[in-house]
């Protein structure tokens, strides 16, 4: 089998096929660098970051833009409120969004370019645009004509009559559904100069821009999050086919993380940062968290699905560990032919992870067993598996070596296991007051123990 994925604007799956023989092109939405970035941000990216590895693991050379868009009214509105230029807190929030994705695992875009330093290809395409009667410039701004397309809407199923754009209505608009490419300057604001006036970019210009720079005129795969198929991703649609530009073959989008059934969102003031999150669990937790359900289901955050994931990531990395000190070197072996079929199968990780834990226990078994041969091919296994999740326990950025642990925690992990250890002794010796009191002195600190066939397992009680 091939991969096949899902494709918005067909409403099928269909089977992949790259533009270049070879190579992937990709290009991902990235931030709105308006603030500090938490994990309905970081899904899409964690996603798009699986599909990579997966691209690359089926002899791909993947080119990868990840998008910021630094310039934008929220941004605008955000640092005045704060007393600071635009640019400084675009720039200051880009960093955080970056170190969010390097602290998840995300291997880095071939290019994260930035808006604001494409101004250039942004005046070229509307140019495009106003040639063939696409678009049409009124008192320094431009916009796109939504009726001159006959294909709008249909990406996103939206009907004609029923478009709202979600923009300040202006003078020059001939149509209200219409869509701004260019913004007239305002007072206080940021400018370019144009053709028609100075001013700034609107946000759907840009990503046609960009991604046709780098990745061409056609390009495989435009990803983003499912909040952005209208009007954003529609527009970008419109703008860059009506210019004349096959533009993305396959649309993909990422569900949300929702709280409460809400979509995480600064403006509901229902968002868990990235820096909050990993003050509780370390960045693999996460991101197994993260990428385990399917890509198009919506996760519904709570802290005990999170410490759930957590100890799944736990059990993979135990029995690795486990299967090291007994077997020795642990080498990344041959995929399951199960997992294979599931991550063609449109990237469906939850029949993946599960594959995974079906090995983990089946080598579990081989260790108790003495077999040290099955259990080592099992675990080359399970390496192989977790490392195109970005999720290998004995890689080099997530076993202690690389640095996954805070010193605080791996002092913490000694601690718990050490007791842990004297419990197990106390239980064979069969002094079970002895070893109820180490499990009390657990609880007492907050450590919660759960005893599985593979050992005891345990994590921090979260308040």
């Amino acid at each position: 089998m091939t991969l096949h994925l899902f494709d918005t604007a067909t409403r099928s799956v269909r089977e992949f096929h790259p533009v270049r023989s070879g190579t992937a092109s990709i290009y991902v939405c990235g931030a709105t660098v308006q603030g500090v970035p938490h994990i309905g941000h970081v899904r899409g990216s964690l996603n798009y970051d699986v599909l990579r590895r997966w691209l690359v693991h089926s002899g791909l050379d993947v080119f990868l833009v990840r998008n910021v868009t630094d310039i934008d009214d929220k941004i605008l509105t955000k640092a005045a409120d704060h007393g600071r230029p635009w640019w400084e807190w675009a720039a200051t929030h880009e960093r955080a969004f970056e170190d969010a994705y390097d602290r998840l695992g995300c291997l880095p875009p071939s290019i994260n370019p930035r808006a604001t330093g494409h101004v250039t290809q942004m005046v070229q395409l509307m140019e495009r645009l106003i040639d063939r009667g696409h678009a049409y410039a009124a008192d320094g701004d431009v916009y796109f004509s939504v009726k001159s397309f006959d294909a709008y809407g249909a990406l996103s199923g939206q009907q004609l009559d029923d478009v709202q754009q979600g923009e300040t209505p202006t003078r020059g608009k001939r149509d209200p559904r219409d869509f701004a490419l260019w913004k007239s300057a305002k007072p206080g604001e940021p400018s370019w100069p144009t053709p028609w006036g100075d001013g700034r970019p609107g946000w759907h210009l840009e990503c046609s821009a960009m991604a046709t720079a780098y990745l061409g005129a056609e390009f495989d795969i435009h990803g983003g999050g499912v909040d952005l198929v209208f009007p954003h991703h529609e527009n970008e649609r419109a703008q860059s086919n009506a210019a004349g530009d096959p533009f993305a073959r396959f649309w993909l989008h990422n569900a949300w993380v929702t709280m409460s059934g809400e979509k995480m969102s600064k403006s509901l003031g229902n968002t868990v940062s990235i820096p909050q999150m990993l003050a509780d669990y370390r960045a693999p937790e996460l991101r197994y968290y993260l990428v385990q359900p399917h890509y198009r289901s919506t996760i519904e955050y709570s802290d005990g699905a999170l410490s759930e994931a957590a100890q799944g990531y736990r059990r993979i990395e135990q029995f690795l560990r486990r299967a090291a000190s007994q077997a020795g070197v642990v080498p990344i072996g041959a995929l399951p032919a199960e997992f294979t079929a599931a991550m063609d199968d449109d990237l469906a990780t939850p029949q993946a992870f599960a594959v995974v834990h079906n090995t983990v226990r089946d080598g579990n078994a081989a260790l108790d067993a003495a077999d040290t041969p099955k259990a080592l091919e099992l675990a080359a296994a399970v390496r192989a598996m977790t490392d195109v999740l970005g999720l290998d326990p004995l890689s080099a950025r997530w076993s202690e070596a690389g640095g996954s642990e805070t010193p605080t925690r791996q002092a913490l992990a000694g601690l718990v296991e050490g007791l842990l250890a004297e419990r197990q002794r106390a239980r064979a010796e069969k002094d079970f007051a002895r070893a109820d009191a180490a499990r009390d002195r657990l609880q007492e600190a907050g450590i919660v123990v759960e005893d599985t066939p593979n050992g005891p397992q345990w994590t921090v009680r979260n308040s």
